[in-house]
């Protein structure tokens, strides 16, 4: 999708290191989603301009994502990280350069932003309540994507394994909220998968960096739990919406690997020993159950039985964060 340029498009990326909002893209190997994403922020960031700037922060791409960036009409400013940290460690790396009093918007590179939806969001953490704001997500064929989520219990990720992420969450057992009427109006969530998140400045000031430790998945449930416990609210704004492609996990027993080693250690921070037992019991048989259906299946069943190891060892080769 390639929206047109505003007029004034060529000043978006050209703001001061004080701007109001800077937007955070962090890429790896993005080059085929990124000039999507790029063209749509003329039109997503209609009535936010002023004061505004873009920051991608490459991961150290082998293919073009830092160039197309750099080349962009929209005057991007990209940092080029020698190393591929993970997508928590390039959004600390965005951050180190963003004045505290800035908003800033996190975007996945296959996001692309439909008309005004910053703006909606902006209005929103304009209040003083409010920590984080996000929108709806559309998948690519224009259907709802299930972004919002509830906190991993024993509960809930038990039925999980048992019926399946779809059931469960049709049955509003899971952790995924699939009910879309649920979706429609505006409210306050635990929280939302992180293809993007507006956080607002003073929920930054607060809250400090985000957790590099997870590398990849989970930083945002924990960045958001921690959101949530200095007071501020995560708020959902339905009129603001976006387009995401996403799914890359679904495909990939590394991300896999990666995604269930994640969850057990977010949980077991915030559990004790016996309880994140019977959480790598729910996972391993969630995995043990559907074993025969791919290769994915039985990353979940291998993780949820052997020791933990840094999220970057179970990646064989490395990934888009």
């Amino acid at each position: 999708m390639t929206v047109p340029a505003a007029p004034d498009a060529r000043k978006i990326g050209s703001g001061s290191p004080g701007a109001r909002l800077a937007i955070v893209i962090v890429t790896y190997n993005s080059a085929e989603v990124l000039p999507d994403l790029l063209d749509s922020l003329p039109a997503g960031l209609a009535g936010v301009v002023d004061r505004c700037e873009i920051v991608v922060v490459d991961s150290k791409s082998s293919d073009r994502s830092a160039d197309i960036a750099q080349a962009h009409q929209l005057g991007v400013r990209v940092i080029r990280r020698p190393v591929n940290g993970g997508y928590a460690a390039g959004i600390n790396a965005a951050a180190a350069t963003i004045a505290d009093d800035a908003d800033m918007l996190i975007l996945n590179p296959d996001i692309r932003l439909l008309p005004g939806s910053v703006a909606k969001l902006v209005a929103r953490v304009r209040e003083e309540s409010v920590g984080v704001a996000v929108p709806m997500i559309l998948n690519d064929d224009g259907s709802l994507a299930t972004s919002l989520r509830r906190e991993p219990t024993l509960a809930n990720t038990w039925w999980q394994a048992m019926l399946g992420p779809t059931l469960a969450s049709r049955l509003k057992l899971g952790d995924m909220i699939a009910d879309s009427g649920y979706y429609q109006e505006a409210r306050n969530v635990e929280w939302a998968t992180g293809a993007i998140l507006l956080i607002a400045a003073r929920a930054r000031r607060t809250v400090g960096a985000w957790d590099e430790t997870f590398f990849l998945y989970s930083e945002e449930v924990d960045f958001q739990r921690r959101v949530r416990l200095t007071g501020l609210e995560v708020a959902y704004v339905p009129e603001a919406r976006v387009f995401h492609a996403g799914g890359d996990f679904k495909r990939s027993p590394d991300l896999t690997s990666v995604m269930t080693s994640n969850q057990i250690r977010y949980y077991a921070r915030h559990h004790g020993a016996l309880r994140t037992m019977l959480f790598r019991g729910a996972l391993a048989t969630f995995g043990l159950l559907r074993v025969w259906r791919s290769s994915a299946h039985r990353a979940v069943l291998r993780v949820a039985l052997s020791p933990l190891r840094p999220p970057q060892d179970y990646m064989r080769t490395e990934r888009r964060p």
